[in-house]
């Protein structure tokens, strides 16, 4: 017996055919890889018309979960969220406020990983994180906003990440990547550059000595003032009203 969509306005035929689907592959615990079926036998298997079928079908290939494959129909596939998060971050980034919004992930992300970081850290990850450190240093003392520094700062933190050891909280440096590249640039001083290096090198000691709070209240103190700053430039960013 068919599982008939129910007649409705195409849009809503659409999601709910989308969801039929996933949810059937679901149930039936197909694996990665797993043929499904065509898209003509979908249509069958609905009682759905072939356009809302397609679009149903693109639906679940934009979010990983399904793939076409000329001559053979739709395979299976497990949907990959970092993928998809990354993909989408640019385009997220549109305001002042949006990266407000990137900086408070920022902060809830390693605030909340350096923990995990600090304890499952391996000696080689360490002595890694001290020749970046060392690298930034420089790097920043010349200029704090110059590429190779802010490069530096990406890997950095982004290997912070790596140390917890788990690869959807490692896979989401895509975060920092964004926030450094859209981050507004101030005027650098030479005591701005000595306290850059300052916050880096003594989270790099921490993180080296297992010093769980030494090293939270360090990323804390980095990113408090990135907080700050969002807070700032959402606070006093120019309008696109007019007057006469």
């Amino acid at each position: 017996m068919k599982a008939a969509v129910p007649r409705s306005r195409p849009a809503t035929q659409v999601r709910e055919l989308a969801q039929k689907i996933r949810h059937r592959i679901q149930a039936e615990r197909l694996p990665d890889g797993a043929f499904f079926m065509t898209e003509a036998q979908l249509a069958a298997e609905y009682g759905a018309s072939r356009t809302v079928t397609r679009e149903a079908v693109s639906r679940l290939q934009a979010l990983g979960i399904l793939e076409g494959r000329k001559r053979k129909g739709l395979i299976v596939r497990r949907p990959d969220p970092l993928r998809l998060f990354q993909n989408s971050l640019p385009s997220l980034m549109t305001s002042p406020d949006d990266w407000r919004d990137l900086a408070q992930l920022r902060y809830a992300l390693e605030v909340g990983a350096i923990e995990l970081a600090v304890r499952a850290a391996t000696d080689e990850q360490i002595d890694r994180l001290a020749e970046i450190e060392g690298e930034l240093e420089q790097a920043v003392l010349e200029d704090p906003t110059s590429a190779r520094a802010i490069e530096l700062d990406v890997k950095f933190h982004s290997l912070i990440l790596e140390m917890t050891g788990s690869r959807l909280i490692a896979g989401m440096q895509q975060v920092l990547v964004q926030f450094f590249q859209t981050s507004p640039r101030s005027n650098p001083t030479l005591a701005s550059a000595e306290r850059i290096c300052w916050e880096h090198r003594e989270l790099r000691d921490a993180i080296r000595d297992r010093d769980v709070e030494r090293a939270r209240a360090m990323i804390r103190v980095q990113i408090r003032s990135t907080l700050d700053a969002a807070d700032h430039v959402a606070v006093f960013a120019p309008t696109t009203e007019t007057g006469d």
